[in-house]
């Protein structure tokens, strides 16, 4: 995709190479003189000019309007029904044209605030009718600022060389300059303002990702630099504008270096404490230096913020991992867009043609938009790893459970007691070393959220299958009180009311078989509950009946429709509560209507639960 956009933009700068069609009249010289009034001052001193004209250069600190007069004669004969056209490929900031005296022709307002047309060509028909056969005179007016007063020499007062030809021909160099200038320009600048939005709420959200929130941020900001395309007329005025954008280039230079910083895992108290203040001494120092200084002030700030981002830029570099592949495209595109900001620079003061600025800034825009894809992608990544590594860690868990109830299944059958002690006393300090360790190293370790409460959740059912594994006989009492505990918790967390009854001071006990399967049917219902029931009460009653122990779970949901009913006995639902009972000699019933609740009895022999598994 990188190389069809590069082979796409010199194909495109090729056709704007292109030289001009033999019959069309390239003028590179004019009349200039300065005067406000309605028609070109007879009684100005008028001197000779080369186009293009750049005030910065010929008359360093004028500021106002300025007459140009240009005179012409056809250069070739027109078919019938063609057009003369005239063809400015830069004006700054804004024109009048007049075709033997009479106006045929405005780019906006003339008095302050000036239109802005120093990014948009302008290609004027020349009326047939105001032609004469012989010698033509044109007399264009310019109103413009001087250098002092803009943030970038690109927007001072200027008029280029003008081109007089057929008007379907000037028409088509017109299109590939405005889409060059204008129509590209402001596709990216849409782009960037929608993925720089999209990476700053991805980075904002995960704290982790900070430099994605740094580079939405940065983008965000290119993109508003781009304001004048849209808005040819500013409705806050000349100074405000150059002064927002001037400041806005400090919060770009901000998100720039915290974004290379983060991404290269450095961070800096300093920094972040500095950057914040830097971004507020900008406009600071351009509302004391003025209107007047206002490109001086800029120009140093330029240099400034130029050489923080480089420096960020090397301190990348130099964090990323010598011939890690990942790095290098990155670290091409950085290259390639500092060359473009050097170009973007120091084209006005080399004299190059207007060409050169605008294709260095659309290149520019192009590498962001490249880096904020790589950056997407990088993302993708990551997150397809990390679902991956979840998908590793519950297949893990279901392994170990599935090995621990053939284990548990094997010892039950043997009977023998030594040999069951000796394996359980085993299988409990490998799942304590070996498995809990590395689910205690997931938990504290992963940077997804989901990957761990997943981890959280199967170490709590480890610990719960290795007390099982003790064959410690358990005080009902401590149980009820465990049991309390968690159920009150979970449905709290759901916003459910529990009420939990049970007697006091029991003196018996569960083996540590019971105890297990009792806690995990108890969960089970309890998830049940939150997941599919909508219930807002939940009560549990326990009890000793007949040398039973029953336990009585009661919500006042939904009940169980059929739909639920086959969900819930698909291997873990109430098909496993049943199964788990019947393993203890007990039995587990569920009584359920739509609209009317679900009640299910926990009933377990007391004989048997006493009995070593």
């Amino acid at each position: 995709m990188r190389h069809s956009v590069i082979l796409a933009l010199v194909s495109w700068l090729l056709l704007l190479a292109l030289p001009a069609a033999a019959q069309t009249l390239d003028i590179r010289s004019a009349i200039a003189a300065p005067g406000s009034g309605p028609a070109f001052p007879a009684d100005a001193a008028a001197e000779e000019v080369t186009l293009p004209d750049e005030w910065a250069r010929s008359r360093p600190g004028f500021a106002g309007t300025l007459w140009y007069r240009v005179r012409f004669e056809p250069v070739a004969e027109l078919e019938r029904g063609e057009l003369l056209g005239l063809y400015v490929a830069h004006v700054c900031s804004n024109l009048e044209v007049r075709l033997n005296g009479q106006l045929i022709h405005s780019g906006g307002r003339m008095t302050e605030p000036l239109g802005n047309n120093c990014r948009h060509p302008q290609l004027v028909v020349l009326p047939p009718a105001l032609l004469l056969p012989g010698l033509n005179e044109l007399d264009i007016r310019v109103a413009g600022h001087e250098l002092a007063e803009v943030g970038s020499r690109r927007r001072a007062g200027a008029l280029s060389a003008l081109a007089i030809g057929r008007q379907s021909e000037l028409a088509q160099r017109h299109a590939r300059f405005t889409a060059l200038q204008v129509s590209a320009p402001q596709a990216l600048a849409a782009t960037l303002l929608l993925m720089g939005g999209f990476m700053f709420v991805l980075g904002f959200s995960h704290r982790s990702e900070s430099h994605l929130a740094y580079f939405g941020a940065g983008a965000i900001g290119w993109a508003l630099t781009d304001v004048p395309l849209w808005l040819r007329s500013s409705p806050l005025g000349h100074s405000a504008t150059e002064f927002l954008l001037c400041s806005l280039l400090g919060f770009i230079a901000w998100a720039a270096v915290q974004f290379l910083l983060r991404h290269a895992g450095v961070r800096h108290k300093r920094v972040d404490m500095l950057l914040p203040l830097q971004g507020a001494a900008l406009p600071l120092s351009l509302m004391l230096a003025g209107p007047q200084n206002l490109h001086t002030t800029a120009t140093v700030w330029y240099a400034i913020l130029a050489l923080e981002v480089a420096s960020a830029a090397a301190v990348w570099l130099l964090h990323q991992p010598r011939g890690r592949r990942n790095a290098w495209p990155m670290a091409t595109m950085l290259a390639a867009m500092a060359v473009a900001g050097v170009i973007e620079l120091a084209a006005p003061w080399a004299g190059a043609r207007p060409l050169a600025a605008p294709v260095a800034q659309l290149v520019a825009a192009i590498l962001l938009v490249l880096v904020g894809l790589r950056l997407v992608q990088q993302q993708g990544h990551a997150l397809h790893a990390s679902e991956h590594a979840r998908l590793q860690v519950e297949q893990r868990v279901r392994e170990a459970t599935a090995e621990i109830e053939h284990d548990f299944r094997q010892l039950a059958e043997l009977r023998v007691e030594q040999v069951t002690e000796r394996e359980r006393k085993r299988i409990a300090a490998d799942l304590h070393d070996d498995l809990g360790a590395k689910l205690l190293t997931i938990v504290h370790t992963s940077d997804s959220e989901r990957i761990s409460t997943l981890a959280r959740e199967a170490l709590e059912e480890m610990r719960l299958s290795v007390r099982g594994l003790t064959g410690r006989p358990v005080r009902l009492a401590d149980a009820l009180g465990d049991w309390r505990a968690e159920v009150v918790s979970r449905l709290a967390q759901a916003g459910i009311e529990g009420e939990w009854e049970a007697p006091e001071d029991l003196p018996q006990t569960l083996s540590a078989r019971a105890y297990v399967q009792t806690t995990r049917i108890l969960r089970e219902a309890t998830s049940n509950i939150i997941k599919h029931s909508g219930a807002t009460l939940c009560s549990v009653t326990a009890s000793i009946a007949d040398g039973d122990f029953q336990l009585v779970v009661q919500d006042n949901g939904d009940g169980i429709s059929n739909e639920i009913d086959h969900r819930l006995d698909r291997g873990h639902g109430l098909a496993s509560m049943k199964s788990r009972a019947k393993q203890l000699q007990g039995q587990c019933l569920v009584e359920s209507g739509t609209g009317y609740g679900t009640v299910i009895r926990l009933t377990v022999p007391l004989d048997r639960a006493i009995e070593g598994s």
